[in-house]
């Protein structure tokens, strides 16, 4: 899940260059059914969605790599009958990072740019989402293939489909605050197989690895009383698949929070607010930011403990320069029963200062 719901604030960077007369933006509501390949592609008509990859890479040498890539669409508040291709009616933002032990800390990269000009889109009926010369598509058979290339690193991808989609929340409406507005809707796309190259410190290196597909778009605001969330995924090595998050107020205390685990046979289980908590088990400062983060964690979903550490701590991402928000991001393992059970992805934001919706 990415609730970098922080992009809404380029909207009042954007006031200068935007006319009296916004969009009327789709809301959010229960009961509607995704359809697919339709709702693979993008939703011009709502005001923010994500195409959002994490997983784990093993190289030829057995060395472990994470990776993210994430694409977002924003759609801005410009009159959208001003027929000047300059107007700045969606935006498309992208952010990549490689997380390797042997460095020690998390490299990254990130882009913004007006759509436009076949330079940079998000096409609706199918996953197909580009930003220059980074693209994320899916082919007909739900194959995806994406490309990064950045000073520091490029990655080059296929990732095949192994499991079912994984609705979120009710058949993909999903909440995200104690108002019914407060929502999105949500699916994920578990334990897709990666085959591919990273070049990485001078070297063209063979890949293979599992990684988590979100997928999220909605027109709404989170709770005003809301700093920052807590996301975690993980693709089980039993072949379950597990997502949780909570949303934090600005006193600490968890405005919201959800978890779905579905195990080897399909079966799902969802589990309410009351029923999910995170619980920090060890801190990190960060000498970039000086934020503290509970990079290692545990999560309760029902009866279940779920023990997250982090394959290194500095995985801070800063996207200043596009989404205006700086993050943590990171490859984590998990264990239960004090046992290796997985491997996953873990998002924590809101931790240098609140959100500013």
């Amino acid at each position: 899940m990415r609730y970098l719901w922080v992009l809404f604030s380029w909207l009042i960077l954007l006031q200068p260059l935007l006319l009296a007369a916004p969009p009327v933006l789709t809301s959010v509501i229960p009961g509607k059914v995704l359809k697919f390949p339709d709702d693979h592609g993008a939703h011009p008509d709502f005001r923010i969605e994500w195409w959002y990859v994490t997983g784990w890479l093993t190289t030829s040498a057995g060395d472990p790599l994470g990776f993210q890539i994430t694409f977002f669409r924003l759609a801005t508040q410009a009159d959208e009958d001003n027929p000047s291709n300059f107007a700045p009616h969606q935006l498309i933002i992208a952010h990549a990072a490689l997380s390797d032990p042997k460095v020690g800390k998390l490299l990254h990269d990130q882009r913004i740019v007006r759509a436009g000009f076949d330079l940079a889109y998000a096409k609706t009926g199918n996953a197909d989402v580009k930003l220059d010369d980074w693209f994320f598509t899916r082919a007909a058979d739900g194959h995806y293939h994406t490309r990064i290339e950045t000073e520091n690193f490029t990655l080059n991808f296929t990732l095949t489909p192994t499991q079912p989609l994984m609705l979120q929340g009710d058949n993909g409406f999903s909440r995200k605050g104690p108002q019914a507005a407060q929502a999105s809707y949500y699916y994920s796309e578990p334990h897709l197989q990666v085959s591919g190259t990273i070049n990485h410190l001078e070297k063209n290196i063979p890949v293979t690895g599992t990684a988590w597909l979100d997928r999220e778009w909605s027109s709404e605001y989170l709770a005003t009383d809301a700093a920052g969330w807590d996301w975690a995924s993980a693709n089980l090595d039993d072949g379950s698949a597990l997502m949780a998050f909570q949303i934090r107020g600005k006193d600490g205390s968890k405005v919201w929070a959800y978890a779905t685990l579905r195990d080897p046979s399909g079966q799902t289980r969802s589990f309410t607010p009351d029923q999910v908590s995170f619980t920090p088990i060890r801190t990190w400062r960060s000498s970039h930011t000086q934020a503290v983060y509970p990079v290692a964690t545990r999560i309760r979903t029902g009866e279940t403990e779920w023990q997250i550490t982090p394959l290194m701590d500095d995985q801070e991402l800063d996207s200043r320069s596009s989404t205006r928000a700086v993050y943590w991001e990171g490859a984590v393992t998990f264990r239960r029963d004090g046992e290796s059970v997985g491997k996953g992805y873990m998002e924590l934001t809101g931790y240098v200062q609140p959100l500013t919706m």
